[in-house]
């Protein structure tokens, strides 16, 4: 490893000041160095795809299992990872605080919070409640003198992608807490996406990938910084290896011949 932490925390801010980066998401070491390998300049963990990795459904992981897999990560590229650390792995602040500076110590470079209840009840946390949760890990980030950019989520567009308008104001909200990244994974309208980016500027805006209809140009025309895919790359993954299963449970190996080959494989992995 020739980069430090330190100069990978820089690294993803700055990705974050001016133009447009595309946040593949790895779900292990191996998919990580093929994403740096092609020439990506940051990664993404994925809290859905590391749980498939390990058989498990999405948040089904504790929170140790996770802080393991965020060293794992940012220890095996040079390039910086942004921690998928769902909605904390806890309720009260005190203890939320805590998680946060243990994924500081795992050498992330930016940590995702999502607004998804934490105490075992269902739904989301109100916009007040919520917005303590960023102002918490905000001052934890300051009191760690880690420069660790916080990207605020709200996933209720992701079980009703009619509240647009009620997901906008819970970022507007978020970025006055301090947050340094907006992220309402689900909007997908050109329109919608437009409004989230004014609501917010000149904060940046990530956006998932989920409308194939959108290129890359059309999203940098709406305003969004930086563009991630979630868990699509690891069900994409999933998707391939039930399809070649399933032709050689049938009695046909043909597909096998697809697969990226041995030797290119080998000269990916080839390294200290």
């Amino acid at each position: 490893m020739t980069q430090t932490v330190a100069e990978k925390r820089r690294a993803f801010r700055a990705l974050h000041e001016q133009g447009r980066f595309v946040l593949p998401n790895p779900w292990d070491v191996g998919s990580a160095r093929l994403m740096e390998h092609m020439g990506f300049r940051a990664l993404a963990s994925t809290s859905s795809g590391f749980a498939w990795s390990q058989g498990r459904p999405d948040n089904g992981v504790s929170r140790d299992d996770v802080l393991e897999h965020l060293m794992t990560l940012a220890s095996a590229t040079d390039l910086p990872v942004n921690a998928d650390y769902e909605s904390g792995f806890a309720h009260e602040l005190e203890e939320l605080a805590a998680n946060v500076w243990l994924a500081i110590g795992t050498g992330i470079a930016g940590l995702s919070l999502e607004d998804i209840r934490a105490d075992d009840q269902p739904g989301f946390y109100d916009t007040a409640t919520a917005v303590e949760r960023i102002r918490a890990a905000r001052a934890v980030i300051e009191r760690s003198g880690e420069d660790v950019v916080l990207v605020a989520r709200t996933e209720i567009l992701l079980s009703d992608p009619t509240r647009v308008s009620e997901a906008i104001d819970k970022l507007v909200a978020f970025a006055d807490a301090g947050a340094d990244c907006l992220y309402a994974p689900g909007v997908a309208e050109k329109a919608d996406i437009a409004a989230m980016v004014r609501a917010v500027a000149p904060k940046p805006v990530n956006l998932l990938a989920r409308n194939p209809g959108l290129s890359l140009a059309e999203i940098a025309d709406l305003g969004i910084r930086r563009v991630s895919a979630g868990g699509g790359l690891a069900r994409a993954a999933w998707s391939a290896a039930t399809r070649m299963a399933e032709a050689m449970k049938a009695g046909s190996f043909e597909g096998l011949a697809s697969g990226t080959s041995n030797k290119q494989l080998n000269e990916i992995f080839s390294r200290d």
